[in-house]
């Protein structure tokens, strides 16, 4: 059965409860106060079926003190039955409701005129013509206005029919969404612990399913579900309905918090948005002024910054700012909300969300973010999905990070996803997604880097990895890292050996003073054999005290890096050509004293020809090669 939300409107004694009383056979209002003072307090509940339509029924306070109550029910309906005294006419109130329920997105509804039993039939047209002017231009315009009386009940059985017909018409919720459950009530029941109340405005909540409530960020379990006072196994979009929680203390549960499935979305206290300001609103909304802003069954505190030239929007003008809040609030892109000046509180502007996990803007990047927020506002899922992406530079964004903006499941995630790959605007690299013109930008930086350093050290085999990650990727996810080198890799504009990256081009040729200084280097440690000079003394003979030491050094790492010489302990070096023949005497010993292929150090040393000076540091190296291994005082030869 199709469910449909339908919110009351209208100034306070207008006869909004008593409506929804003669309506449902239920009393909306609940509080001993409400009863007691016979006005609506706080939101009152009701339900009705209707043929083929569940109708449930938010029945919110005309009082301007409540307006924040009202703002808290008003979040999330479908439909909106506009109410309007036949006696008294539109009052300010019915203005301001209105008003929200334009800034609200409100797609449909109907006015309703009361109280007819009051007045004339004479009178009666003028009310409706009041309330026509009233809707004018508006979602209301075409809006059918049934004229009712709850004490004679005439027009109710016109209401109810009206009401069905326009139920039917509403369009289904998005089902594509994250669930979402703003908390309108929070409350105890015995025997069964905290429950929780509100519009589940999208997605789904199945009974058992793990869920987290946020801002606080608190895990909790659906232990059972009610629609409309029925015990179900699932909840739908657009359904009035009430979770009973476990794994939560009842204190910790207000009205203001988000139900969402754990880890999808994100608190936050920066939101970029489209602001709409009314053209009652007294004076334009400029930086820096302190707001109430509503969303969903939430009121914050907050400043909000104009991000349009001129810095401010006058009444009935519209654009983009930034809000800026005293606490977090849960939202996702495409959701409306309501702006209320500080004080006095009136209903001064609502809008859009564009982005609901925003960072502060700078004043130079304004006509950026403007383009950047224009997209977010008017562009297609693909679209939006760049304009995120981008927006993060060089830290891209996880598939998650993403959700957390949008609101999308999955399939909407991957559809966009790929459409944003197919038009070239997003690269995936690894699983985190950066703009393409960003992904162009770091290619470039690590062949300038690369570059760089064979101009600064032509003599080095190339940029260690690492060195340039440190330096150029510290704040970039290592998928992207991985992912830049490995598109340079395979467009062979650089070269990854062990570590180290080399332009494809850079070989290490000497010339001149150098080459005779690499074969001078080369020649003494191959004449010393396993006896070889300290390095500095190498160095001194090679250069006959007169080379850069630093230029000698590049110079023996390069023999080093090529293969000539090898490092067997700190600045103990040894020609390869050496080890090498030390390596084919130690298994053609070992050949010879089959099966027993051990040796100790004093037969080592004999072998080789050299004091226990050279001989444990060349042992300990043949450990580390697998030349040999140590067990006890010997050394088996592998």
């Amino acid at each position: 059965m199709k469910s449909v939300i339908i919110g009351t409107a209208g100034h306070i004694d207008h006869g909004k409860s008593a409506l929804v009383r003669a309506l449902t056979g239920s009393d909306p209002d609940r509080l001993p106060e409400e009863k007691r003072r016979g006005i609506t307090i706080d939101l009152g509940f009701a339900d009705l079926t209707l043929d083929d339509v569940q109708l449930g029924f938010v029945d919110v306070p005309g009082h301007e003190r409540f307006v924040k109550n009202m703002l808290a029910g008003a979040h999330g309906i479908d439909l909106v039955a506009l109410v309007i005294a036949a006696d008294e006419g539109v009052m300010p109130q019915t203005r301001e409701h209105f008003d929200i329920c334009r800034l609200l997105g409100v797609r449909g509804g109907l006015v309703v005129i009361t109280k007819a039993d009051l007045v004339d039939e004479e009178l009666l047209p003028l009310v409706i013509s009041e309330a026509e002017e009233l809707v004018t231009g508006s979602f209301l315009q075409d809006a059918p206005i049934v004229t009712v009386s709850t004490k004679t009940q005439s027009g109710l059985p016109e209401l109810k029919a009206t009401l069905a017909k326009l139920a039917r018409e509403v369009p289904d919720r998005p089902s594509k969404l994250v669930a979402m459950l703003p908390v309108d009530r929070a409350f105890t029941m015995k025997g069964f612990g905290p429950v929780v109340t509100g519009t589940l405005i999208s997605g789904e909540i199945s009974e058992g399913e793990e869920l987290e409530l946020l801002p606080s960020a608190l895990k909790v379990r659906a232990r059972g579900l009610q629609v409309h006072g029925l015990q179900v196994s699932k909840a739908f979009a657009g359904q009035r309905t009430a979770v009973n929680l476990g794994s939560v203390e009842a204190a910790r549960v207000e009205r203001g918090m988000v139900l969402a499935p754990p880890g999808r979305l994100l608190p936050s206290q920066i939101l970029d948005v489209f602001l709409e300001v009314l053209p009652s609103a007294p004076r334009a909304i400029r930086s820096r002024a302190r707001i109430r802003f509503h969303l969903h069954t939430a009121e914050v505190l907050g400043r909000i910054r104009i991000l349009e030239q001129a810095g401010e929007i006058p009444p009935g003008g519209s654009g983009f700012a930034q809000v800026r809040l005293e606490s977090p609030v849960v939202a996702h892109s495409e959701e409306r909300f309501i702006i209320r000046s500080y004080s006095p509180s009136l209903t001064v502007a609502g809008g859009k969300i564009l982005n609901p996990v925003a960072v502060k803007h700078r004043g130079k990047e304004l006509p950026q973010v403007g383009q950047m927020l224009s997209t977010l506002k008017d562009g297609n899922q693909a679209a939006k999905f760049s304009a995120f992406v981008s927006e993060a530079k060089e830290r891209g964004l996880k598939p998650e990070q993403i959700v957390a903006r949008t609101g999308w499941d999955k399939s909407v995630l991957a559809e966009a996803a790929r459409d944003a790959q197919k038009a070239e605007a997003v690269v995936d690299c690894g699983g985190v997604f950066l703009s393409s013109q960003e992904f162009d930008r770091l290619r470039r930086l690590v062949l300038e880097e690369v570059g760089l350093h064979h101009k600064r050290e032509p003599l080095s085999r190339g940029l260690a990895r690492e060195t340039l990650r440190e330096r150029k990727f510290s704040h970039t996810p290592a998928e992207i890292f991985r992912g830049i080198l490995a598109t340079l890799e395979r467009d062979g504009l650089l070269v990854l050996e062990k570590d180290v990256l080399r332009g494809p081009e850079h070989i290490m040729e000497l010339s001149g003073a150098d080459a005779e200084f690499r074969d001078r280097m080369d020649n003494i440690f191959l004449q010393s054999a396993l006896e070889p000079p300290t390095l500095e003394a190498a160095l001194h003979r090679a250069s006959s005290g007169k080379a850069d030491a630093n230029r000698g050094r590049r110079i023996l790492q390069m023999l080093l890096e090529g293969g000539k010489l090898a490092r067997v302990q700190g600045d103990l070096i040894f020609h390869r050509k050496a080890l090498d023949e030390l390596i084919s005497k130690l298994r053609a010993y070992a050949d010879k004293h089959e099966p027993d292929r051990s040796i100790d150090v004093a037969t080592f040393k004999e072998l080789a020809g050299v004091s226990r000076k050279y001989a444990i540091p060349l042992l300990e190296f043949l450990d580390r090669e697998r030349i040999t291994r140590r067990e006890g005082d010997r050394r088996m030869i592998l």
